[in-house]
């Protein structure tokens, strides 16, 4: 099962609040979340290796699980437990070639297509979005709505379902309640100045 925060530590977000990945990671681990995503678009890789390694061991220790958003060679090289894939990165199957049968392995859907794709490859979840509309991360796609996410959980076949996408504190019990075992959260986290608290209100707002 994933926790019902699913913190997604993106170094765009990080650097406008004049943090970098490791500080971002640690003020979430600090503040109770339990489930993290490393997100570095342009980062080069050797940096962003170092970043994973030292954000997985605080982690670790912590009893938190890290992912790493599209680089699977990231994630193994740094001891991270899975890789996130969109609809234009590696395909889950090429994944599972590098990170093994045992990691955590989501993908990203914002169709109803996508989802039955998704939903007949060896992921471990499956995210839905943007369920909300949403400035953070341009997928290509519109509001999808809780419909979407009530689909994807039809469809799973017991396989947790994670929202994403202009979700905030007052929309995200809804989410839940279509029957996402998750939100992901991204510029919320950082947007009010600080991060380790905005994530206690986010635990205690999904009752962890």
């Amino acid at each position: 099962m994933l926790p019902p925060l699913y913190a997604i530590v993106d170094e765009a977000a990080a650097s406008r609040a004049g943090l970098d990945l490791v500080a971002l990671a640690a003020a979430c681990l600090h503040g109770g979340a339990r489930l993290l995503q490393v997100r570095a678009k342009t980062m080069a890789s050797g940096p962003l290796v170092e970043a994973c390694r030292v954000i997985a061991e605080a982690a670790h220790r912590a009893g938190a699980r890290v992912i790493v958003n599209d680089r699977a060679d990231v994630a193994l090289v740094a001891g991270c437990d899975g890789v996130h894939v969109g609809q234009t990165d590696l395909s889950v199957a090429d994944v599972r070639r590098v990170v093994g049968d045992a990691a955590l392995v989501g993908v990203s859907t914002h169709t109803r297509e996508q989802v039955d794709e998704a939903a007949a490859a060896a992921v471990s979840y499956l995210a839905v979005g943007p369920v909300y509309g949403t400035t953070t991360k341009d997928t290509g796609y519109g509001a999808v709505g809780l419909d979407l996410v009530r689909y994807a959980v039809s469809r799973a076949a017991g396989r947790p379902v994670v929202g994403i996408g202009g979700i905030g504190l007052e929309t995200a019990p809804a989410v839940l309640a279509a029957g996402a075992a998750s939100v992901a959260v991204i510029g919320d986290l950082v947007t009010h100045g600080d991060p380790e608290a905005r994530v206690r209100a986010w635990g205690a707002a999904l009752g962890r």
